[in-house]
């Protein structure tokens, strides 16, 4: 039985800005830690790793470059090849095949009707 291949990067994570060269295996760290985040809705999170250490920031904003469209995040690393700042966003279909719901939307924010 043949598995599936994964899923092409630029499915998963769109880079905006980075200031430091990215590996396919430090776009998926950066994935991982941007997707548990906005799971959890949480506003940062720690990368530790062979490759990085640093934060994500969820700066709770969503994006749309053309037709590419997700949630922002930006992680402070400092690596072997030295420190940096990567900007990016997960895209859509990146997290529907991940699987991820929207985050739940606080009461406070919910329409409230007197009918």
């Amino acid at each position: 039985m043949a598995s599936e291949a994964p899923p092409p990067h630029w499915t998963l994570i769109s880079v905006l800005f980075s200031s430091i060269p990215l590996s396919p295996s430090l776009a998926a760290t950066l994935h991982e830690g941007a997707l548990d985040l906005y799971r959890r809705d949480a506003a940062t999170g720690p990368v530790a790793g062979d490759l990085a250490t640093g934060r994500i920031v969820n700066l709770k904003k969503t994006l749309q470059l053309g037709a590419i469209t997700g949630p922002a995040f930006e992680a402070k690393l400092d690596t072997e090849r030295g420190s940096g700042t990567v900007r990016y966003l997960l895209t859509r279909q990146g997290l529907e095949l991940a699987g991820a719901d929207a985050p739940p939307v606080p009461a406070a924010a919910r329409p409230r009707y007197l009918n």
